[in-house]
């Protein structure tokens, strides 16, 4: 089950590999002066979390003018995320869960996606200002998407 509205969510340091070589992406970073989209998806170059993360990096301003930042996190390498990002020219800020321990805090770790192993579930999350979880959900299937409506119009009550 994905931690509760209410939950103080889980900080985290994560790599990402950027145009500036592997940098560490933290929660807390945002702390006091933005709200934090989270999206786990479950593994790059696969169709839905390509839909996924290549809708949110063309709608980036409408989560920028809602004062939001939005991580994607799965359990690839920064290495894959980055050739991937290139490949669909993703925008959105990548971070590598690699030891599966930010999926697990946020309960949302698959045991086994498809004979693939331990991958994130698909799960969406709004962690505001004072890392208070705002949003949370799971979808029920890896090939369903989360409600960017209802993760829209959280952000729009946090402003």
């Amino acid at each position: 089950m994905p931690i509760t509205v209410g939950s103080i969510a889980p900080d985290f340091s994560l790599k990402s590999k950027q145009a500036a070589g592997v940098v560490n992406v933290k929660l807390s970073h945002n702390f006091g002066q933005k709200n934090t989209v989270l999206l786990f998806f479950p593994l790059a170059f696969t169709g839905v979390c390509t839909q996924e993360m290549c809708a949110i990096s063309a709608g980036f301003g409408q989560y920028a003018s809602l004062n939001a930042d939005v991580i994607g996190l799965s359990v690839d390498s920064p290495f894959a995320q980055e050739a991937w990002a290139q490949k669909e020219k993703i925008t959105v800020t990548l971070a590598s869960d690699l030891n599966k321990k930010t999926a697990a805090d946020y309960g949302v770790l698959l045991p086994d996606l498809m004979g693939f192993g331990a991958t994130s579930a698909r799960a969406a999350f709004v962690v505001d200002k004072q890392g208070v979880v705002q949003y949370s959900e799971q979808t029920p299937t890896p090939k369903d998407l989360p409600n960017f409506d209802a993760i829209k119009a959280t952000l729009a009550r946090l402003q």
